[in-house]
C-alpha cells in the first residue's frame, strides 16, 4: 500500500463517509473499508470476496487480461524455463532468488527432512484400501502436528522456518506413501541423491524388486507441473489456510485445512475432470461430435481444460508445459493409449478453431498437466494430492507472511441475514 492520499465519499442517509484509497504497485486501487461499520453501521456485501482484498501481500500478482503471473515480480514462464522448483520454493519463502550457496543450504535442509516419523506408517494401515489419497493426505498432514512437537509455536520465528521446511520435504514423501498405500505396494524410502522432483518420482513407481531409474525428462516434467502450481495469490484453498492461520492454529492444522479445500472439483480437480473428460470423448473420430456440443449453448457439455476463470487471453503455465507435454509424449509415444490420442487430436482442434480461437478458449496448465500425469503412469487419483504438494510452498509462504504482519487478526466475516427475528419459544404441546 504505497498512497492513502486518494479517498472516496460515500453518502448514506444523508451523512458523508471518507474512506482511503490504497494504491498497490500492480493492480487496482483497493477502498479501504474497515471503518465503515463503526463509522456509518453498515456492512458490505461481497459473496466468494470476489472484489474484496482480504490481506495485503508481496508474494504473488496476477493479471488476468494480461495473461501474467508474477512470483515475487518474476514471470512464472521465464522462472518455470530457467529455474527448478526449490529455487521458486526459495523465491516464495524469502522473496530473492538465491545465491549458490543460499539455495546449496536449503535444497541440503530440505532433503535431510524428507522422511518422516516412523510411527507415522502406522496411520496409512488404518485407512481403507481403497481411500482417496486426498482423504489419506488430509489426515496425515494434520496428524503431522502430534509428532513434530518443536515446530508448534507460530509465535516462534525458528520454529516457523522448520516447520516450513519439514511440510516441503515431507510432502513428496506422504503423497507417495498414499499412492502406495492405495494400491498395496510397499513404501518407499526417499534417496537424499536424488533431486526433488526425480526423489518423488522414484518413491512412486520404484519396487523393491528391481532397479528404477528416473527418466530425466519425465523429472523435468514433474519438477515443471510443481513450479508452474507453486502459488496463485488469494485462491479459496489459500484464503483458507490464512483463514486457519488466523486463528492461531499449528502450521500442520492450517495446510491440512488447505489440502481439505483444494480437494473440491470446482478448485484442485480441474485436471482430473479434464481427463475424465477425454475419457467420455471416448476416441478421435467422437471429437467432432463433442466439439459441436461444446459449441451448442443448449448443451450441458463443457469442454474442461479449456478457458480459465482467471485469464482471460492465455495461460501463462500453459505455453510452458505444453513444451513438456510434446517432450513427454514423444519419450512414451500415444500409440498405444486412446487417451492421450484423444487430447493430442482434441488440442490441435481446439488451437486452430476459429470459435475457440474467438472465445479464448485456449487449453490451460490443467490440460497439459493431465496429459503428463496420465502418460507418466498416475491414476487420476493422484492428480489433485500432486497439487497439493506442489501448492505447499505457496501456503506456506502466504502462512508466514501472515503470521509476520503486525495487522493480523481472526478472520470474521460478516453476513447478511436473511432469516427470521425475535421470537418466542412455543412449547410441543400447542405446536
Amino acid at each position: 500500500m504505497t498512497d492513502t492520499q486518494k479517498s472516496a465519499t460515500l453518502t448514506l442517509n444523508g451523512e458523508n463517509y471518507e474512506l482511503p484509497i490504497f494504491s498497490p504497485t500492480a493492480g487496482p486501487d483497493v477502498l479501504d473499508i474497515r471503518k465503515l461499520y463503526a463509522k456509518a453501521g453498515v456492512f458490505t456485501y461481497d459473496p466468494g470476496f470476489t472484489s474484496t482484498a482480504s490481506c495485503d501481500s508481496t508474494i504473488t500478482y496476477i493479471d488476468g487480461d494480461k495473461g501474467e503471473l508474477l512470483h515475487r515480480g518474476y514471470p512464472i514462464d521465464q522462472l518455470a524455463s530457467k529455474s527448478h522448483y526449490l529455487e521458486v520454493c526459495y523465491l516464495l519463502l524469502y522473496g530473492e532468488l538465491p545465491t549458490a550457496a543460499q539455495l546449496e543450504d536449503f535444497e541440503t535442509r530440505v532433503t535431510r527432512h524428507t522422511m518422516v516419523h516412523e510411527q507415522m506408517h502406522n496411520f496409512f494401515r488404518g485407512f481403507r484400501r481403497d481411500a482417496h489419497p486426498m482423504a489419506t493426505l488430509v489426515g496425515v498432514v494434520g496428524a503431522m502436528s502430534a509428532f513434530y512437537h518443536d515446530s508448534l509455536d507460530v509465535t516462534d520465528p525458528w520454529q516457523r522456518e522448520v516447520a516450513a521446511v519439514r511440510l516441503i520435504a515431507k510432502l513428496p514423501t506422504i503423497a507417495a506413501m498414499a499412492y502406495k498405500y492405495s494400491i498395496g505396494q510397499p513404501f518407499v524410502y526417499p534417496r537424499n541423491d536424488l533431486d526433488y522432483a526425480a526423489n518423488f518420482l522414484h518413491m512412486c513407481f520404484s519396487v523393491p524388486a528391481e532397479e528404477y531409474h528416473v527418466n530425466p525428462i519425465l523429472s523435468r516434467a514433474m519438477d515443471r507441473i510443481l513450479t508452474l502450481h507453486a502459488d496463485h495469490e488469494q485462491n479459496a484453498s489459500t484464503s483458507t489456510v490464512r483463514l486457519a492461520s488466523s486463528s492461531g492454529a499449528n502450521p500442520f492444522a492450517c495446510i491440512a485445512a488447505g489440502i481439505a479445500c483444494l480437494w473440491g472439483p470446482a478448485h484442485g480437480g480441474a485436471n482430473q475432470a479434464c481427463l475424465e473428460m477425454l475419457k467420455e470423448i471416448g476416441t478421435v473420430d467422437r471429437i467432432p461430435e463433442y466439439i459441436a456440443r461444446a459449441k451448442d449453448k443448449n448443451d450441458p457439455f463443457r469442454l474442461m481444460g479449456f478457458g480459465h476463470r482467471v485469464y482471460k487471453n492465455t495461460d501463462p503455465r500453459a505455453k510452458v508445459l505444453k513444451q513438456s507435454a510434446d517432450e513427454v509424449l514423444e519419450l512414451l509415444g500415444v500409440e498405444d493409449n486412446p487417451l492421450l490420442q484423444v487430447a493430442k487430436e482434441l488440442e490441435q482442434t481446439a488451437l486452430n478453431d476459429p470459435y475457440f480461437i474467438e472465445k479464448k478458449l485456449f487449453p490451460n496448465v490443467d490440460f497439459y498437466s493431465g496429459i503428463i500425469l496420465e502418460a507418466m503412469g498416475f491414476p487420476t487419483s493422484m492428480f489433485t494430492p500432486i497439487f497439493a504438494l506442489s501448492r505447499t510452498v505457496g501456503w506456506i509462504s502466504q502462512w508466514k507472511e501472515m503470521i509476520a504482519d503486525p495487522q493480523n487478526k481472526i478472520g470474521r466475516p460478516r453476513q447478511l441475514y436473511l432469516g427470521e427475528t425475535m421470537r418466542d419459544y412455543i412449547d410441543i404441546e400447542q405446536r
